[in-house]
């Protein structure tokens, strides 16, 4: 078994894909598939299926992918450990993070800290926070920033920014700047899904109220942000959001600011305490932590 098999495997497993695996680790897509056929033999077992459309794990492989990339990061750091040129940051950093910091302050943190480490790539994934907790959890990503605080105790977490949350509504809706609580069920609502902070905020806060969840009208189910608001803009209902995305709409969408709902969020950045963070990750977790004290 030799690393670059590993790292075959461990990029096939992060794209999904053989010609993307290729790509990212500059072989050809035959020189991956050789690799990753050259570890299952040695191992014994099949690590991926290959009949769906899109590269999904075993059950054996998803237990070796957690052990592959400890082994890769490990390398790295010890690498660097006896290198001479420790100032040097290079490498594909995979980060999970749920929407509102995905679209609000991390792009200009990947940008800023690419500026002074020309050779770092990154790997985004955008979901949800429970989503982002649970692929961290399976080495789908070193770093996540999710949208509530992370009780669990395998996590390291640090505060990086806050914000709170607005109802957005179509212009037709005609709805003022500052409605209530209760008046927000009057609308159907478009949410995201089940595990969005925001969402599982509003719902706890309504059964605080003694309100019964079911009178909640509820429009769709939407997994994306942007689809989110398309939605709302279209006229088919209202819903909640940061304060800084709907900022930058413009005049697509009212806002509304709802009077005795306190949903002052707070954002985190996360990762796992037991894990050895990559060379590329570690210094980026570092580089938050500086900028977000500032």
């Amino acid at each position: 078994m030799d690393f670059k098999q590993i790292e075959a495997f461990v990029n096939v497993v992060r794209y999904k894909s053989f010609s993307k695996a290729a790509d990212a680790s500059f072989f050809t897509q035959p020189t991956i598939s050789t690799h990753i056929q050259n570890l299952e033999k040695e191992l014994g077992v099949k690590l991926l299926n290959r009949k769906s459309r899109t590269v999904e794990m075993t059950t054996q492989g998803a237990t070796f992918y957690k052990f592959a990339v400890e082994m890769i990061n490990s390398r790295a750091r010890a690498i660097e450990s006896i290198s001479k040129s420790n100032d040097t940051v290079e490498g594909i950093l995979e980060i999970q993070t749920s929407s509102i910091p995905g679209v609000t302050f991390l792009p200009d943190y990947l940008a800023d800290f690419k500026k002074e480490h020309e050779l770092i790539q990154y790997y985004v994934s955008l979901s949800d926070s429970q989503r982002v907790v649970d692929n961290i959890i399976d080495r789908r990503g070193e770093i996540g920033f999710v949208g509530e605080k992370i009780t669990n105790s395998s996590f390291k977490t640090h505060l990086v920014s806050s914000d709170k949350s607005v109802l957005i509504s179509p212009k037709s809706f005609a709805l003022k700047n500052k409605i209530s609580f209760e008046e927000t069920f009057k609308y159907p609502f478009i949410w995201r899904e089940t595990g969005s902070a925001t969402r599982k905020n509003f719902e706890e806060t309504a059964a605080k109220k003694g309100f019964d969840r079911n009178i909640i009208k509820f429009a769709a189910l939407v997994d994306d942000l942007d689809a989110v608001v398309r939605t709302v803009e279209s006229g088919l209902g209202v819903s909640i959001i940061s304060e800084k995305v709907a900022q930058t709409l413009g005049d697509r969408v009212n806002i509304s600011e709802i009077s005795d709902f306190d949903d002052n969020r707070s954002f985190y950045m996360i990762y796992l305490k037991n894990s050895s963070l990559s060379p590329a990750a570690a210094a980026f977790a570092e580089f938050v932590k500086m900028k977000s004290q500032k």
